[in-house]
């Protein structure tokens, strides 16, 4: 088992944070990465649309969304009835597990690659659609914390935020462009390791700035954060595996459901329930599921798929 060299670059910056160096991405480039990596996850998974026929599109992305809706309802009596979480404050964890991290996502794609490993080409379009249902999901567990929410505004963060819109709208420019992609993948394609690389490296200072209050939060935290991607791993290999996907599909459908998102539910939970402790929620994907599934997870899910395929 081999970790791919972008996660050296994860391991490299949560060494300096806790050296106390003085590394930190400029806010501006931080943003830049993030840009790139959803228009070219977008754009490559948008290119491979046309080989597909929507009998097989709609059927595996209806199921990818109910997918999506049912992993909060797992996670929100774990953190309910046994860490005793308040309700609007499990709701929302609940609903960044339904979601799924774009970087985790990345880091699979990259370790793919490296191995020469084939998969559908329309999974991008699954990390999109993936955004939206834990998201309403988890505001209709909180219940009547938000019977005041402004819903208009709601759905416009969910629909329209930076995530989602790039990630849709690199899928439809890649989608309706189809072969004249390959102008722009010499930019998108061949730099994708390493603004990624610079991403991680900045990812893994984050994560070790956030130690202290995995600490503070006690063993419960730290034992969600590991158990629920498990489980959701599982559930998405299990999936996979029904809709009949290719090894290297079964492994990216297991990452995202082991994924945790730290950008577009945040932001939309911000509207919908300004209430819940969202340190907490962050603390949970960013600081312990996300270095997880980097480290340890995504080459396992890796190794067991290869072995049991």
């Amino acid at each position: 088992m081999q970790l791919d060299i972008v996660v050296g670059f994860f391991i490299l910056g949560a060494f300096a944070q806790l050296v106390r160096s003085d590394l930190r991405l400029p806010a501006g480039l931080y943003k830049s990465c993030v840009i790139f990596l959803l228009i070219a996850i977008g754009l490559k998974g948008g290119a491979a649309l046309s080989s597909y026929s929507a009998a097989t599109l709609l059927p595996q992305s209806l199921a990818v969304v109910v997918f999506g809706a049912l992993l909060p309802l797992v996670a929100f009596p774990i953190l309910y009835w046994i860490g005793r979480w308040s309700r609007v404050d499990a709701a929302a964890a609940a609903a960044h597990y339904g979601s799924v991290s774009v970087a985790t996502y990345a880091v699979a794609v990259a370790l793919l690659s490296s191995r020469g490993i084939d998969y559908e080409g329309y999974f991008p379009l699954f990390v999109a659609l993936l955004e939206v249902p834990a998201i309403l999901v988890g505001i209709l567990l909180a219940r009547g914390a938000v019977a005041d929410a402004n819903w208009k505004k709601v759905g416009h963060e969910i629909a329209f935020n930076q995530g989602v819109l790039l990630l849709l709208g690199g899928i439809a420019i890649g989608a309706w462009a189809g072969e004249r992609t390959a102008s722009v993948m010499p930019f998108f394609g061949n730099l994708f390791h390493g603004v990624l690389a610079l991403f991680l490296l900045e990812m893994g200072r984050v994560a070790a700035e956030k130690l202290p209050d995995v600490r503070a939060q006690g063993a419960f935290l730290l034992s969600f954060g590991i158990l629920m991607p498990l489980i959701g791993a599982a559930g998405g290999a299990a999936l996979a595996v029904l809709l009949g996907l290719s090894p290297g599909g079964i492994f990216l459908l297991a990452v995202l459901g082991s994924s945790a998102s730290y950008i577009a539910v945040p932001a939309a939970l911000a509207v919908a329930l300004p209430q819940a402790n969202a340190s907490v929620s962050i603390t949970l994907s960013l600081a312990i599921t996300f270095p997880f599934n980097v480290l340890v997870a995504i080459p396992v899910y890796l190794a067991l798929v290869q072995h049991w395929s």
